[in-house]
């Protein structure tokens, strides 16, 4: 009996002790996952899932892939913080960002980096759905984010806001490097090469509330985005000026709103855009058509 007093005395201590060591355990593990919490907002969400999962060592090292790359920018926004509190101005920028970051995750953006009111963001690393659709997704984005700017402008002037933010975007699709850049004790991932360059040119040369896609780019979205082609654009440390493309809009968004008639059929394809041509037109032509077939 006194053996088995003892026994259970000691497996009652060592009990406790688990007990004690599960409650640490438990302590450690609630702080981790807070502060990996904190960490997460510092970073993209694939890049900090990434990270975490152990697919990607944190060490200097970068790859060469295509991608298409997003700079978006705040027009005259210089002259907007000089006729605003920088209370105010902060809670507008915040809100801003805030809603433009949802749009990007929601197409599945990596987010690069916020300089001030610009935003860069890139598709294709470290997923990517293929290098057409990554295009695609960077444009249907970009609508996105315009189509919403003209949402919050409206709470804006509610708001006593007298010059909503307006948006100039430029996208580009190219080869770049990608991957960790900086020292050893302080990195950055993130991108670099011509073809980022070339996007914050196009981004420049973008008109206000416009969307300006290099020529890659266009060549792989053409069949979803309504664009036109505008004047090449010479830029310092080109040789050659940049083809670029004005974005109308999305073809599905225009048949919805009446200005486009667009039928495809395998074998078949019809494209009219009834901005660009009268109705009389477009019923010359398609009756030519008709009484081509009638042969």
């Amino acid at each position: 009996m006194r053996l088995s007093d003892r026994n259970e005395e000691q497996l009652n201590a060592l009990t406790k002790e688990q007990r004690q060591a599960n409650e640490v355990i438990a302590q450690k593990n609630k702080a981790l996952d807070a502060l990996a919490t904190k960490l997460s907002k510092y970073l993209s969400p694939q890049i900090y899932h990434s990270i975490f999962t152990g697919a990607q060592n944190v060490e200097i090292a970068s790859s060469r892939k295509k991608l298409t790359i997003f700079f978006s920018d705040v027009v005259n926004f210089t002259e907007t913080t000089d006729k605003m509190e920088s209370e105010d101005l902060t809670n507008l920028l915040n809100r801003y960002l805030t809603e433009m970051t949802n749009i990007a995750l929601e197409h599945g953006a990596t987010i690069d980096k916020y300089i001030g009111d610009a935003i860069m963001v890139f598709f294709g690393d470290p997923e990517s759905k293929g290098v057409k659709e990554d295009a695609r997704a960077c444009v249907r984005m970009a609508i996105a984010m315009l189509k919403r700017l003209a949402e919050l402008h409206t709470e804006w002037l509610e708001l006593g806001a007298e010059q909503p933010f307006h948006l100039r975007i430029g996208i580009n699709t190219a080869y770049v490097t990608v991957g960790n850049f900086g020292s050893d004790d302080r990195m950055d991932y993130t991108i670099i090469g011509s073809g980022v360059n070339a996007t914050a040119r196009l981004e420049s040369f973008a008109e206000t509330d416009g969307i300006l896609i290099g020529h890659e780019t266009y060549a792989l979205v053409k069949d979803e985005v309504n664009a036109e082609e505008q004047e090449p654009i010479k830029v310092k440390g080109f040789a050659e000026p940049l083809r670029c493309y004005k974005v109308l809009g999305l073809y599905d968004d225009l048949v919805a709103k009446g200005s486009v008639i667009r039928e495809e059929q395998d074998g078949f394809k019809l494209l009219l855009d009834l901005n660009k041509h009268d109705r009389a037109e477009a019923i010359a032509a398609l009756q030519a058509i008709v009484d081509r077939l009638k042969e």
